[in-house]
């Protein structure tokens, strides 16, 4: 026996006998559990609360999360906006996400308040 470290054995990674058989049995089925959401997704029949909850699910197996960045250095000047401008900038934003959402889901109307 090999002292201080392991020797033998199946090697990290690999698959045993059940996840094989699991694995296989999925492809057989022809639907994976991303294929369902991805479909409940692209259902215009569907709820907009089901479609959106299809694509919170989905969305980790789709896109890959992004790493955190760390910014250093020292910030010399301020930026002020008036009044009129901070809301120029949300009526931006706003007709933002209201194109983002029509692209994605069809058109919609977004209330601001």
């Amino acid at each position: 026996m090999a002292v201080g470290r392991k020797t033998g054995g199946r090697r990290p990674g690999s698959r045993n006998k059940a996840s094989i058989a699991k694995e296989q049995k999925i492809a057989e089925s022809g639907l994976t559990p991303l294929d369902y959401m991805l479909g409940v997704l692209r259902d215009t029949n569907a709820t907009y609360e089901m479609r959106i909850e299809a694509a919170k699910s989905a969305a980790p197996y789709v896109h890959p999360k992004l790493a955190a960045l760390t910014v250093a250095g020292q910030i010399d000047s301020k930026v002020e906006m008036t009044v009129e401008e901070k809301a120029a900038a949300e009526q931006r934003k706003i007709a933002e996400a209201q194109a983002i959402i029509d692209r994605a889901f069809g058109a919609t109307t977004v209330e601001t308040v």
